[in-house]
C-alpha cells in the first residue's frame, strides 16, 4: 500500500498517513474503504481536503447522497449555518444515521473547519465488536428481537423543544421497526441501538427500557470506542452501519461549524 496505518484501539480507529493527491486515486481509494469496513472509524489527521476533493472522495468511496451544496451539508448548531441546528442537539446522544429510513447511509466523512473550545470532541462505538463479546446467553436472548425508532422519541431525549413545528416534523417520519441484531449480508452481525430506539415490541415496556440501556452500556463501554480530539483540518470516516456515535456537547454559540459528505447506503436494516 502506499500510506501507513496505526490502529488506534485494539477494536475500532485506525490513522491513515496520507496526502491528498494519493487518496484520490481510484485503487487507493478502494483500499481505504477496505479499511474501514474492517475498522470502523478512520482518521486522517490535518488532511485539510477541499470541499471538492471530500466530494470526490465519497464519489471514490461510494455513491454521493445528494445534500447541502454540493454534497457537503455543515454540521452546526448555529441557525446562520443550518437553519435546523436545534435538530443537530440529537447528535450529544449515541445514534445511528437514518435508523428511519429502510436503508440506513453507509458511510459519512466528516472535516473540522471551525472548532468550539469547549466541547465538540466525537465518539464512536463498535457495534459489531459489542456484538460478537457478548455473552451467548445474551445473544439466544436478543436474537429474534424487534424494536421501534422513533425520531421524535430521540428529540425528545436530547431535549429538543417540542414546538408545533418541531412535532409536525418529527412526525412527518414514521417509526420503523427493525431486528435489534442486524445481519448483514457480510454475515457478521452488530447492534441496532441508539437513542431513537424507542422500545422492544412486544416487551413489556419496564424490560424494554432496562434491556435496551444496558446494551447500550455494553456497546459504548471503553474497551469498544474510540474518542477523537479535534485538530482543524482533520477528517474522520466512519462505518454507519456497525459503528454508533455521538458529539460532546458545546454551545450554539461556540461557533463549531463541520463539513460533512454522506454515502447513500448500500444494504438494508435485516
Amino acid at each position: 500500500m502506499t500510506f501507513e496505518t496505526i490502529n488506534l484501539t485494539d477494536h475500532i480507529g485506525t490513522r491513515i498517513s496520507i496526502d491528498a493527491d494519493t487518496l484520490l486515486k481510484p485503487d487507493v481509494a478502494r483500499d481505504v474503504r477496505g479499511i474501514l469496513e474492517q475498522r470502523g472509524v478512520l482518521v486522517f489527521k490535518e488532511l485539510n481536503l477541499t470541499d471538492e476533493q471530500q466530494s470526490r472522495l465519497a464519489s471514490l468511496m461510494g455513491s454521493l447522497r445528494p445534500e447541502g451544496e454540493k454534497g457537503i451539508f455543515k454540521v452546526s448548531l448555529d441557525k446562520k449555518e443550518n437553519a435546523h441546528g436545534d435538530y443537530l442537539k440529537g447528535s450529544f446522544l449515541w445514534h445511528i444515521d437514518g435508523t428511519h429510513d429502510e436503508v440506513p447511509v453507509f458511510a459519512s466523512l466528516l472535516s473540522g473547519r471551525r472548532l468550539s473550545q469547549v466541547g465538540g470532541q466525537t465518539e464512536f462505538a463498535s457495534s459489531y465488536a459489542a456484538y460478537e463479546a457478548l455473552p451467548q446467553a445474551t445473544k439466544d436472548r436478543i436474537g429474534g428481537l424487534k424494536v421501534a425508532h422513533s425520531v421524535e422519541v430521540s428529540m425528545r431525549r436530547a431535549g429538543v423543544e417540542a414546538t408545533e413545528q418541531n412535532l409536525a416534523y418529527w412526525r412527518s417520519h414514521s417509526d420503523k421497526v427493525h431486528n435489534l441484531v442486524w445481519t448483514h449480508k457480510s454475515g457478521r452481525k452488530s447492534l441496532v441501538i441508539g437513542c431513537h430506539a424507542s422500545h422492544v415490541v412486544g416487551m413489556d415496556r419496564a424490560e424494554s427500557d432496562q434491556l435496551l440501556q444496558e446494551l447500550l452500556e455494553w456497546t459504548t463501554q471503553p474497551r469498544f470506542k474510540y474518542r477523537h480530539e479535534w485538530t482543524v483540518g482533520d477528517m474522520l470516516i466512519w462505518d454507519n452501519t456497525g459503528v454508533l456515535h455521538r458529539a460532546e456537547p458545546y454551545a450554539a454559540d461556540s461557533g463549531r461549524v463541520m463539513h460533512r459528505t454522506t454515502l447513500l447506503g448500500e444494504e438494508a436494516f435485516a
